[in-house]
């Protein structure tokens, strides 16, 4: 939540996400036979694609000339329609009649809604927001919108990869993080991932492997998963997968949402500044609210329990104000005749140059501060496209980024219909487009002239190349090719595929070896296959014996040996997650309270919520409000409803008794009948604790502690005479994300 909270000292229900629209709907249904009324205005949390034509001109209209407008429901041509709920028949019993043309209309359209979804990348969610340039990136690139100060409209898209558009947001995946930059030079747009490697090294794989870790084609099971055979066959047979196999089994494979997720180009790009000097740059977002995940248990929970966990999310922290940012940053590389740095090569997309060898240099500051109005128009029709440059960023030699520059279009022209995809509005350039480009399926441009190719005279010569860089044109960087023969084989240096991810290894702490080694062992006990198993243990002894021999104990076989040296390598600290602090902005704290609690140490406590810049959600044994009488107390979650996985912190204000709806037939979490605290809330305390998170509470909440078998002292733990400060130790304890150091050490 924004400061605005502590200054405005908000009333109950206020600042919170999901409260209604700014004008109330009425109860009952409105007729508007004779006073028609105009549509419910948008959330104030909502924004759109800016109103420039089809061709990348400022219209200055407003967003809702866009949209469908007036009162009377028509036909799409416009002609008013007196009913549409009833087809035209012969008579009240009578069959349907062809001429119903209304009703085949309405239909049609209707079968046609869906366009094919995206083959990976399927399931996403997006936003609006500005870029800041902080004006450092000059000495390397002079791209307009990395100058100081200047504000560049974006549009970022989050996704999972491997899951249709039904599917879960936590399941175990990497994730998508693309970004459209409608800069003052052309639509610029980095299409990376949350995790800066990729699993091959060559386009020419990528079928392969996406096949590979999609569902099984002959049962199409399992969804958004990489928990299966044909996924570990795989990438146990391409050992250039190793290094980003790893990455997706650390707790990256899981984050806590995406405004906690950190984002990468994962490909080298080159640069180039004013004087035409060349660079070589890697591109790293990071979130101001450090990279954090969740638990694996508790993925498994939210799946179930709110499969739209990160879209909720992250729709939730815009509109309460919490706007999530990101800062961009460069790792820049001589440009050298060997594209290397310190013996890395810097066109292998599965390795990394570490940030303490080549320091990630800030750029500038993302703010996403605007939800979409409508999914589809916007999220679902948005076309990404690494090819999308403007001049002083280029491409390299990348083979895997190769295949990227010709995959991402031809994906556009069959997902959206044809080649104008950049016509949609969340797709225009924000500056004029004179392309020469014609017709085609959705064209909406009207254009004039009678000369669409050059050179030519009918049309006085338009449109003009422009004369040199500085017009602004985008000049690749004339970069020498070296001679060679025309083969299909790698560079040596593509050859070494355990290096890198034994760096991964030791450079995690205990607490995230031990989620890895988990990982690998519930995948892999997920396979059917004997010789997959085996086979991904001799990659894994590669990496590390200890490693290796905890997953297979898990899975119950030997441990092989290594067939390569073990490499020594330094422990990269910026590839761990754990050690720092956090601001806590949006994180969401639950406190729990029933009519026998104290009430006025709930209304202290949701007031230092809102204070810290966090969101506040009462818990009570059923809905409405607490102390009615009083100054009422808005409930937001029931014990029947609530469950631990959507908080990040849990206060109690004493110990609940049980609800009236505490037993098994009605609640399965309550079980049997029991005496003492409702079970529900010993329930959500315990997973709460065993998950790592901020506990606490005041009053005689040391009771439900007891009770829950947990003492009251330890990490992250804290039970005070107040509510205030328990929700000061909470905040404390939540800057560091988890409290691992609760639990003993591996043996």
């Amino acid at each position: 939540m924004s400061s605005k909270h502590a200054e405005d000292n908000p009333a109950p229900g206020e600042g919170l996400p999901g409260k209604p629209g700014p004008v109330s709907a009425p109860l009952a249904e409105p007729k508007g036979r004779q006073q028609p009324e105009r549509p419910l205005p948008p959330k104030p949390d909502q924004d759109g694609p800016e109103t420039v034509s089809p061709t990348g001109q400022a219209t200055g209209a407003d967003q809702a000339r866009r949209a469908q407008g007036g009162t009377y429901l028509t036909t799409a041509q416009g002609t008013r329609l007196y009913d549409s709920d009833h087809s035209l028949k012969a008579g009240a019993r009578g069959p349907v009649l062809l001429q119903d043309h209304h009703l085949r209309e309405k239909i049609t359209h209707f079968d046609h809604e869906r366009i094919p979804e995206r083959v990976v990348h399927a399931r996403g969610a997006a936003a609006h927001g500005v870029f800041r340039g902080y004006g450092t990136a000059g000495e390397v690139c002079k791209a307009a919108f990395l100058g100081k100060d200047v504000e560049t409209p974006v549009f970022v898209r989050f996704s999972t990869v491997l899951g249709s558009r039904g599917s879960a947001d936590t399941v175990r995946d990497t994730r998508g993080f693309a970004t459209k930059f409608y800069t003052d030079e052309g639509t610029y747009d980095l299409v990376g991932n949350n995790i800066p490697v990729f699993f091959i090294q060559d386009a020419v794989k990528f079928p392969d492997v996406v096949h590979a870790a999609k569902p099984h084609p002959d049962r199409e099971v399992p969804q958004a998963q990489s928990a299966h055979d044909t996924f570990w066959d795989f990438v146990s047979l391409h050992t250039e997968a190793t290094h980003h196999t790893l990455w997706n089994m650390s707790d990256r494979g899981i984050p806590r949402s995406y405004r906690m997720m950190e984002g990468f180009g994962v490909h080298t790009f080159r640069l180039v500044n004013a004087a035409g000097e060349t660079a070589l740059a890697k591109f790293h977002w990071k979130p101001k609210l450090g990279v954090h995940s969740l638990v694996w248990e508790e993925a498994q929970l939210i799946c179930g329990m709110d499969p739209d966990f990160h879209r909720r999310d992250l729709y939730d922290a815009i509109e309460g104000g919490a706007h999530p940012q990101w800062e961009l940053g460069v790792q820049v590389f001589p440009d050298t005749p060997e594209q290397a740095f310190e013996g890395i090569d810097l066109l292998d997309p599965t390795k990394i140059v570490p940030e303490e060898r080549a320091p990630v240099q800030p750029i500038g500051m993302m703010t996403l501060n605007a939800n979409t109005k409508n999914y589809f128009a916007e999220t679902e029709q948005v076309a990404f496209h690494p090819g999308h440059l403007v001049p002083g960023i280029d491409v390299t030699d990348d083979p895997l980024l190769a295949g990227r520059l010709f995959s991402y279009l031809d994906t556009q022209i069959s997902r959206l219909g044809g080649p104008n995809f950049a016509q949609l509005p969340v797709n225009r350039p924000h500056v004029p487009v004179n392309d020469m480009l014609r017709d085609g399926m959705h064209q909406t441009a009207v254009h004039t002239g009678v000369a669409p190719y050059r050179p030519n005279s009918l049309d006085a010569g338009c449109p003009f190349l422009a004369g040199s860089e500085s017009d602004g044109a985008l000049v690749e960087a004339p970069v020498r090719v070296p001679e060679a023969a025309k083969v299909r084989e790698a560079p040596a240096s593509f050859s070494d595929h355990f290096t890198q991810p034994r760096l991964f290894w030791l450079s995690m702490t205990p607490p995230e070896r031990e989620h890895i080694i988990a990982a690998y062992t519930f995948e892999l006990n997920k396979c059917y296959e004997q010789a997959v198993k085996e086979r991904t243990l001799k990659v894994l002894a590669n990496i590390d014996p200890g490693l290796c021999e905890q997953v297979a104990a898990g899975l119950g076989l030997p441990a092989p040996e290594a067939t390569v040296p073990l490499v020594a390598a330094d422990p990269s600290p910026s590839l761990s997650q754990l050690g720092g602090t956090w601001p806590t902005d949006g994180r969401v704290v639950g406190i729990v309270a029933d009519s026998a609690a104290d009430l006025e140490g709930v209304r202290t406590a949701r007031q230092a919520v809102f204070d810290a810049g966090m969101v506040p959600l009462v818990i009570a044994p059923a809905g409405g409000t607490l102390d009615a009488a009083g100054d009422p107390i808005a409930v937001q979650r029931t014990f029947a409803t609530a469950r631990s996985v959507e908080f990040d912190a849990v206060l109690f204000a004493g110990t609940p008794a049980p609800g009236d709806d505490a037993y098994g037939a009605r609640d399965a979490k309550a079980g049997a009948a029991t005496e003492g605290p409702d079970p529900r809330v010993l329930l959500l305390l315990t997973e709460a604790y065993r998950h790592g998170k901020a506990v606490g509470g005041w009053n005689d909440a040391p009771a439900l502690f007891a009770a829950a078998g947990i003492a009251p002292q330890g990490p992250g733990l804290v039970v005070a005479d107040d509510a205030g400060t328990a929700v000061e130790a909470a905040t404390a304890a939540l800057a560091g994300h988890r409290s691992w150091d609760r639990f003993a050490p591996a043996p």
